[in-house]
């Protein structure tokens, strides 16, 4: 059985750090695109960044881009995302998602994920 969990949310103030992890169980997903997704209150659900399999490939919506940044430990089945001037903007739900077929590319819609953790709370204070 797959299980993502999330960690490493908080309260910040706006302009600091908050690094992200997701660790994954069951099957290892070394060769399968990673996620970060987001939700802040009253919004659909929305892509933030994303990483292949190999972590060769990245990608960032443009609201991230520059700021947060996308990276796998495959050892440690394990998915991290670096955020860095953080904005109240951010202030949102953060999920980790996986695609569950190998050696695609980094998909951006919710649809094309199949496994999602639980979420962790990001609040970004001004």
């Amino acid at each position: 059985q797959v299980q993502l969990v999330e960690s490493g949310g908080g309260l910040v103030q706006a302009g600091d750090s908050l690094r992200l992890s997701c660790a994954a169980s069951g099957p290892t997903f070394s060769s399968n695109s990673m996620g970060w997704f987001r939700q802040a209150p009253g919004k659909e659900r929305e892509f933030a960044a994303g990483i292949s399999g190999r972590g060769g490939d990245t990608y960032y919506a443009d609201a991230v881009k520059g700021r947060f940044t996308i990276s796998r430990d495959n050892a440690k089945n394990t998915v991290y995302l670096q955020m860095n001037s953080l904005t109240p903007e951010d202030t949102a739900v953060y999920y980790c998602a996986a695609d569950s077929r190998r050696f695609r590319v980094v998909r951006t819609r919710t649809s094309e994920y199949d496994y999602w953790g639980q979420g962790t709370q990001v609040t970004v204070s001004s």
